[in-house]
């Protein structure tokens, strides 16, 4: 009996995860293909799974193998895979929920701190051979207010960080219990919670209750000042209307997600103002690729109903 394929959108995954997969043949995209190469590699290959990292999963993909059972994300977000065309089709499409969390967490605290003392900035001035000690003013987080809107996994650890140093948290969360939030934690609707924030840091999903949260004139509510942290979506903030408020000094940003990835060579981001800008890195650390693969592989096991792959080819 030939050996079923999984199709996997990346030029590598984590080894622990390829260990799981074992009982299968593994097809890698590499790290750049179109959308053409990518349905042209399904129609040959006729996998029952994908391992998605990177491009879209769209209905063209989906339909491209008749044999595909599951696709399993590498990661949390769900927005390029076209959910509504796998449910007509039939087919399972999975999140590594979880997977990232902590790295992504430490990755939004580490903008906040960037921007709350102006790091890069800082650094780049030293380099050049500068000495700005003199009108140098930063802003100390314990005592101020953080606003996080979504309070899941990553929120909920970015809250305990946020706690932990002695800021005052506001919530913003739909789907959770007011009794559920540590003693002190206060949930607030978004308009409630815009005007109250020093910081405001992003973790909700993207879709159409989302997409366009931070138009212009939410924007418009933070303070002066106020610092955004988006390590979640990149479709959550209109971009142009805060490229204009950055400019004019009225925020500043700690960016890791974009409408335009890999950023184009005019994009609007380059040289903006009062932004610290890192190229979708949240989840990649260590544990983070690891929690991600393996959790992508744990999930398409569990839908092709091989558990005994799994457990040969577990690593410890």
């Amino acid at each position: 009996m030939a050996t079923d394929t999984i199709v996997v959108t990346e030029a590598k995954i984590h080894p622990d995860a390829v260990a799981l997969l074992a009982g299968y043949r593994l097809v890698y995209t590499g790290a750049k293909f179109t959308q053409d190469e990518l349905v042209a590699l399904c129609e040959r290959a006729q996998p029952v799974a994908i391992l998605a990292r990177y491009g879209r999963i769209d209905r063209r993909v989906l339909s491209a193998s008749q044999r595909l059972k599951v696709v399993g994300r590498h990661g949390v977000g769900m927005d390029a895979i076209d959910q509504q065309a796998a449910r007509e089709l039939g087919i399972a499409a999975v999140a590594a929920i979880g997977s990232n969390s902590q790295a992504v967490a430490e990755h939004a605290l580490g903008l906040m701190l960037a921007c709350a003392r102006r790091i890069p900035w800082l650094d780049r001035r030293m380099h050049d051979g500068h000495w700005d000690k003199a009108g140098y003013m930063g802003l100390e987080l314990s005592g101020a207010t953080l606003g996080i809107v979504g309070c899941g996994s990553i929120g909920a650890r970015v809250m305990r960080f946020a706690l932990a140093i002695g800021m005052n948290v506001r919530v913003c969360d739909p789907y959770i219990e007011p009794s559920t939030l540590p003693p002190g934690v206060v949930l607030c609707a978004l308009e409630e919670l815009l005007p109250l924030c020093d910081v405001l840091s992003l973790h909700c999903p993207l879709d159409d209750t989302t997409r366009g949260l931070l138009d212009a004139r939410r924007l418009g509510l933070l303070k002066k000042n106020a610092i955004v942290i988006n390590t979640a979506r990149a479709g959550l903030i209109d971009e142009a209307a805060i490229q204009a408020r950055l400019r004019a000094g009225h925020l500043q940003l700690g960016m890791d997600c974009f409408a335009v990835e890999p950023m184009a060579e005019d994009s609007p981001w380059l040289g903006t103002p009062n932004a610290v800008l890192t190229p979708h890195i949240g989840g990649t650390t260590d544990g983070g690729l690891r929690g991600m693969a393996v959790g992508a592989a744990e999930n398409i096991l569990r839908h092709l109903g091989r558990p005994e792959t799994r457990e040969a080819g577990a690593a410890g």
